[in-house]
């Protein structure tokens, strides 16, 4: 492949019709350092398609198999009558990883900030109780916590901890909670059971989230059981879903 300019779309750059790597392909790394540059990365548009697949030397099929491919990851939109935008990707999040939040972003390099963390203790809810398997009105632990990066609020975590974990309000909620409830209590995290839904920020929410009351939120209500299958967090955690989204991986059995 050659370049024969910084910007590919304003002179003829030609893709190697030899090469074992497809022509798509190919294609597919030209736009992807495109969309690197400052002139597109702050929601510009790229070159219309018959341009920019006339200085490839490609079909506009071809080309837009390349694109297809970019706007599957969400790093291009396409709007009709608008042309093929360059989009800041949103940060994806395995349902699976349920785990610990903060070491899957850091994974990903990105270095969770937590804007607010309130414990009290208080009454449980009906369905709370239902789901820890306790008495209506048993007290608990309720640990509200705000989390994000770059100085962004992006999730907010509601956990309602089981009694029989006797953590104090205390401790340091900082830290990943399985990690701080396997360390105190001796107890460990091993099954999450997971529903999710979406719903529309109420005015606690979008104050909590920097959002608009009404903003559509990823809903994820999660019941985590320990080795012993016994319920010992029932949590409520609000996702904003215009930089976050959920990935569901399935294997069969």
């Amino acid at each position: 492949m050659s370049n024969n300019s910084k910007h590919p779309a304003r002179a003829t750059v030609r893709l190697d019709h030899k090469s074992h790597l497809p022509l798509h392909a190919q294609a597919e790394q030209v736009l992807r350092e495109m969309i690197l540059r400052p002139e597109h990365r702050a929601a510009g548009l790229l070159p219309d398609e018959v341009s920019l697949s006339r200085s490839l030397g490609i079909s506009r099929n071809t080309l837009r198999a390349a694109i297809g491919r970019l706007v599957a990851e969400g790093r291009l939109e396409r709007k009709a009558g608008i042309g093929t935008r360059v989009t800041e990707p949103k940060v994806q999040s395995g349902v699976g990883a349920w785990h610990s939040f903060t070491r899957e972003m850091d994974a990903k390099g990105i270095k969770v900030e937590s804007y607010s963390i309130k414990v009290q203790v208080l009454a449980a809810p009906d369905g709370v109780a239902r789901e820890l398997q306790l008495k209506p009105g048993t007290e608990v632990l309720c640990l509200d916590r705000v989390r994000g990066w770059d100085g962004q609020p992006e999730v907010h975590f509601r956990s309602y901890l089981h009694p029989r974990l006797k953590l104090s309000a205390d401790a340091d909620f900082s830290q990943p909670l399985y990690e701080l409830v396997k360390e105190q209590c001796s107890i460990v995290a091993d099954q999450s059971q997971e529903e999710l839904t979406a719903v529309a920020a109420d005015r606690r929410l979008a104050r909590l989230l920097d959002v608009k009351t009404g903003t559509p939120l990823l809903r994820r209500d999660r019941t985590v059981l320990d080795t012993g299958r016994r319920p010992m967090e029932f949590a409520v955690v609000h996702y904003r879903c215009d930089r976050f989204r959920l990935t569901l991986n399935l294997r069969q059995g």
